[in-house]
């Protein structure tokens, strides 16, 4: 099992943020930033003039070197999440961050959810004013091989309002669309979930793609900080598959009522992803 504890992760940031070099600004008067490097890889910001209604599509790139992995939103035992933090002086607003499908990694007794190949994390912005707007992102990601590396540069983008197409961004972007879990279908949803009174169980029933095999690979995230990958009893009868996934620790007196979790379901070649409602 996989528990992220949230202190510790804290702690873990605080202290490798006082290693971290702050890059210099990575500036373009276009839609891509130019690329900020590191030992382990390059990352940069790439979007669309804001449309009619300020909604700004963009998408933040990262390129591991090759042995090199980056992290999921709840990146393991150990990781550090990407973070993107956008001043408000530039007049634009992040609104979310979606994260492609990744991949489970194990060496050792370490649990690592995170991208070994080039990522873009899709990036929905909401410009405030009309005209030329600024993106001045701080943003802080970890790539590791032997040794994890806290990469953190400052990425800036100026769009103005012009209709043109913009045939290699909006590639990008689609790209990166494309690969985003898919919400829940009639043929592969949950249909049933419980947690037990001890809250040291989740049991889950779903329905599968029928033509699947075996157990899917199946990740909940729970409050901040903490994920569960540990399944026991796992049974899949036709397109039904039931099976508990093993919740372990969960911050003190935390009150699961009214929350709202999310699982990603790995199930062959496709993959979903949806809430989880404890009301």
């Amino acid at each position: 099992m996989m528990t992220i504890s949230l202190a510790s992760r804290r702690l873990l940031m605080a202290a490798i943020s006082l290693t971290a070099s702050l890059a210099p600004f990575f500036s373009a008067k276009a839609e891509m930033s130019a690329w900020a490097e590191a030992e382990g890889g390059r990352m940069r910001l790439v979007a669309l003039a804001p449309d009619a209604s300020g909604k700004i599509r963009a998408g933040l790139q990262i390129e591991p070197t090759p042995g090199w992995i980056t992290y999921w939103r709840e990146p393991g035992n150990s990781g550090i999440p990407p973070q993107v933090t956008i001043a408000p002086a530039g007049g634009v607003r992040l609104d979310a961050i979606a994260y492609p499908l990744p991949k489970h990694f194990f060496k050792g007794g370490i649990e690592d959810i995170a991208y070994d190949a080039p990522v873009t994390l899709p990036l929905s912005l909401t410009a405030a004013g009309k005209g030329e707007v600024t993106i001045d992102a701080t943003v802080f990601i970890g790539i590791c091989k032997d040794i994890c590396i806290p990469f953190q540069a400052n990425l800036s983008l100026k769009l103005g309002r012009a209709m043109q197409s913009r045939p290699e961004e909006e590639a990008i972007l689609a790209a990166a669309d494309a690969t985003l879990p898919k919400p829940p279908s009639d043929d592969f949803k949950v249909t049933a979930h419980a947690i037990s009174p001890d809250r040291k169980t989740l049991s889950l029933t779903l329905a599968l793609p029928a033509d699947g095999k075996g157990a899917p690979d199946i990740i909940v995230t729970g409050p901040s900080g903490y994920a569960f990958t540990k399944q026991s009893g796992g049974k899949r009868e036709g397109a039904t598959f039931r099976t508990d996934v093993m919740i372990g620790k969960l911050p003190k007196d935390y009150d699961i009522s009214g929350e709202r979790w999310r699982v990603l379901v790995i199930d062959g070649g496709r993959a979903m992803e949806t809430a989880l409602a404890f009301d």
